[in-house]
């Protein structure tokens, strides 16, 4: 029988306020934090920050970020942990940020914590970080031998970020079930290493089920700036769920189109759960998708904010090279893509991309829906 893994995080804690009980939580994993936090999040939470560690007597120090994980940045964090006695790295904000926390804590051999500013990924309770490059293009994978020793989330804070983080972070949940669903009925391993388990696959469905309860309702509640039963459900399907279910349960075609469209300069200014969304789109065209699922997809991330087809990541069925160039970037060894229950080959992702565009419009038009335009992004 094949070898099955399930990882998590050690710790998460989610609700309103909690960062002023940071001090409680951070302690335990060692000493003299080092905080990585840009300048605009260190605006918008720094003060709370400050105040929770201060008044539970902790020594901290911050440092800044750019805006990518690059090889560069965590090697420069892993300096500044060694020159400064830190005993645990904490990345603040966005999932780049807690991905340099992350790569730069495993390679200094110190424990790191995950605190996200905005429910916008999946990425705070992994194992892994995405690095890439100078001009954000995806780069690699790296694999870490444990996840966070902690995940905190405040909820009153994500009730005050803009709406889009919670738009890109719902994309990225939602592709969670489809990918992992492929996963199970095909023969790849999962970012774990192993095949998923019955329970990560359970959670990626859970993860689905609550975006499609709740996501509309979320987006009402952060545009409202209020913390809600709806923001709390999605922040968690968003955050826990579809983190341990992407990692332990396998991540497919979404993804691999994602990381392909990265090297699209067009695509740059898009979160990366915009992007993923119209990966998720073709992945379910190349599964031969019921037509019902197809397009309530379509119908429902439409109604969510999110891409779903050519034109709305800046590109267009005349972009002959740059399809072709991501349709080659999405299947090279390695990829997830390769994950799926039967062989994807380029000229696959090709004629998904291409066939997106067309029965988006479609969906859009039957059902009443906007007709796509070049996302906010450009």
């Amino acid at each position: 029988m094949p070898t099955t893994i399930f990882t998590s995080p050690s710790k998460y804690v989610q609700g309103p306020g909690v960062l002023d009980d940071l001090g409680t939580h951070l302690p335990p994993l060692g000493d003299k934090p080092l905080i990585v936090a840009d300048d605009t999040v260190w605006g918008l939470v720094g003060e709370a920050v400050t105040s929770g560690l201060t008044s539970a007597e902790v020594e901290f120090e911050r440092v800044g970020f750019g805006r990518y994980a690059t090889p560069e940045s965590v090697d420069a964090l892993v300096e500044k942990i060694r020159t400064g006695g830190h005993g645990v790295i904490v990345g603040l904000g966005g999932g780049s940020a807690i991905d340099a926390a992350k790569a730069a804590g495993h390679l200094a051999d110190i424990r790191w914590a995950s605190i996200p500013t905005a429910a916008s990924s999946d990425a705070p309770t992994s194992a892994l970080s995405v690095i890439y490059t100078e001009g954000g293009e995806f780069l690699e994978y790296r694999f870490f031998p444990r996840n966070p020793d902690l995940v905190l989330i405040d909820t009153a804070v994500v009730a005050q970020a803009p709406a889009r983080f919670l738009v890109g972070g719902i994309g990225d949940a939602l592709a969670t079930w489809i990918e992992a669903r492929a996963t199970a009925r095909g023969r790849g391993d999962t970012m774990a290493g192993a095949r998923p388990t019955r329970s990560a696959t359970a959670l990626a469905n859970l993860s689905w089920e609550l975006l499609h309860e709740n996501a509309l309702a979320a987006l009402d509640a952060v545009q409202a700036k209020a913390v809600t039963p709806a923001l709390e459900a999605t922040v968690e399907a968003c955050t826990l769920l579809s983190g341990l279910g992407f990692e332990s349960g396998g991540l497919a075609a979404a993804h691999a189109i994602h990381n392909a469209l990265t090297a699209a300069p067009q695509t740059h200014g898009l979160t990366h759960g915009e992007k993923v969304n119209l990966g998720t789109t073709v992945q379910l065209i190349l599964e031969g998708a019921d037509s019902e699922e197809l397009e309530d997809f379509i119908e429902f991330t439409t109604l969510v904010g999110l891409p779903n087809t050519l034109t709305e990541v800046g590109l267009t069925l005349e972009d002959e090279k740059e399809l072709r160039a991501i349709s080659e970037a999405a299947v090279v060894e390695g990829e997830t893509i390769h994950a799926m229950p039967f062989e994807a080959t380029a000229e696959m992702v090709y004629a998904g991309l291409r066939a997106a565009e067309q029965i988006s419009r479609r969906v859009r038009t039957q059902r009443g829906l906007p007709e796509p335009t070049l996302h906010s992004a450009h």
